[in-house]
């Protein structure tokens, strides 16, 4: 992580970690403030003067930016940081389907979900493990001996629930899990 002088005039694009908020992406530039867009508390204006945060990665503002231009940039970091924007598919044999949970003792009723309410909920569980898999590794608290100890526990996770990639249409969207196991 660079620690740059913030004196000078960040561009959209640039990449920063504010002490409070975290790491952020500058996606608008104002008169006194810029516009970013931070991975957990969403778009802040923060004063162009603002020297207490890190710069990442410094891009020279240009003289002239488009629109497009402007959109390709937040679609880029909207992929780099985000797997929730991808949607994840439901394997076509089971769409529509209905999961049956039928208890050992007969006098007890049986309990029906649709398929697709039951992916959505794993899916659910997946993009949180993600997020908390990037909050442990970002984190400047924890030393790297927890966060190798904490990421082996998200690994067996994945790993617990690889019965489920059956669900998934596209093997890129499996679980994963140690594959020295």
């Amino acid at each position: 992580m660079s620690t740059e002088s913030t004196s000078q005039i960040l561009g959209i694009g640039s990449r920063v970690t504010h002490p409070a908020m975290g790491e952020g992406v500058i996606i608008r530039l104002h008169k006194a403030a810029y516009e970013v867009c931070f991975h957990t508390y969403g778009i802040k204006h923060v004063a162009k003067d603002y020297d207490a945060w890190d710069v990442i990665e410094a891009i020279e503002p240009e003289a002239k930016i488009s629109f497009n231009d402007a959109e390709k940039s937040l679609i880029k970091i909207l992929h780099d940081f985000s797997d929730l924007l991808k949607p994840i598919e439901l394997g076509d044999k089971w769409t529509g389907g209905t999961m049956i949970l039928k208890p050992s003792d007969s006098s007890l009723k049986s309990k029906e979900i649709p398929i697709e309410t039951f992916f959505h909920k794993i899916v659910m569980v997946r993009d949180r493990l993600r997020v908390m898999e990037q909050r442990i590794n970002s984190s400047k608290r924890l030393a790297d001996e927890d966060k190798v100890n904490l990421q082996q526990y998200i690994t067996r996770i994945y790993g617990s629930l690889t019965t489920f990639n059956v669900m998934f249409k596209y093997k890129s969207d499996h679980f994963v899990g140690d594959k020295s196991s």
